[in-house]
């Protein structure tokens, strides 16, 4: 039995098929399940916790409520630079001999609908698969390294170019991390309720019109290679997100940067759609 995991007021809340919500700790008795990243350390309680909730009243329903960002304090947030070669050739800039690695400074995150402040007129979009750690760990061999993934959601890796690029080598982490600058969600899903977790479609438009439309097949490292070469280096802890990179379509190669009014809109198959307004 697949999850869906979210936030409620700050508290993990798993998600039944009818859009109800159950905050967990009450569900498992447990209140320090309220912290997602306790929470997602076991995937597999997680699994059987939710198949009961066919026979318990939700707590309440989706539409009642504004969801915060799932995993709202990680431990680290990984993320991927040129892993669509789409959008290599589109800045160009070579595809690099090993995964460009970034940090996203954990304070940047926010919900699936929260507005967004633009500080500059030269705020970009990144539509990303993003995966969260499960059980974590040192040295994953990539074949196994699904097994440690407790699931996956749609992010924006929201760039603010000026602030990037105004050094050499580029400040990645800096131009990436402004507040409200990573939304994720709209929920945390576990990857046996997607077909193919390593083939999913994404797109990302603004004001209804399709900038990015690309499959995750399309990354040039998948999900456990990268997993493998971060545990390589480092330990992997529950909670922890991977930004996986972004196909062409970013609006730095035309100029076209989001403006307040703007309303940017993220969907992965299977997974939702992240509404974010830009003011």
């Amino acid at each position: 039995m697949g999850f869906r995991l979210g936030n409620v007021d700050g508290r993990v809340v798993l998600v039944d098929d009818r859009d109800g919500w159950h905050d967990l700790g009450a569900l498992a008795d447990d209140d320090g399940l309220a912290d997602a990243n306790t929470a997602l350390a076991d995937p597999e309680r997680l699994r059987t916790l939710a198949g009961g909730l066919d026979d318990r009243s939700a707590d309440g329903v989706l539409a009642d409520v504004t969801l915060g960002p799932p995993v709202p304090r990680p431990r680290q947030v990984f993320a991927i630079g040129l892993n669509y070669r789409s959008h290599a050739e589109e800045s160009g800039m070579e595809v690099p001999p090993t995964p460009l690695t970034f940090t996203k400074f954990p304070g940047c995150l926010c919900g699936p609908t929260d507005d967004v402040e633009l500080v500059t007129a030269t705020v970009d979009y990144e539509v990303e698969l993003v995966v969260v750690v499960g059980t974590g760990g040192r040295d994953l061999a990539a074949e196994d390294a699904w097994d440690h993934v407790a699931g996956i959601t749609i992010g924006q890796d929201l760039s603010d170019r000026v602030l990037q690029f105004a050094s050499a080598p580029p400040h990645f982490d800096l131009g990436k991390s402004r507040p409200g600058y990573g939304p994720i969600g709209p929920l945390v899903v576990s990857t046996d309720r997607v077909d193919d977790p390593d083939d999913l479609a994404l797109t990302c438009s603004v004001n209804g019109e399709v900038r990015q439309d690309d499959r995750t097949s399309g990354l040039i490292v998948g999900v456990p290679d990268l997993l493998a070469y971060l545990s390589s280096i480092l330990e992997l802890f529950p909670g922890d997100l991977l930004f996986t990179g972004t196909p062409a379509g970013v609006g730095m190669t035309d100029g076209r940067f989001l403006s307040p009014g703007d309303v940017l809109e993220s969907t992965i198959e299977g997974l939702g759609t992240l509404r974010n307004r830009c003011v």
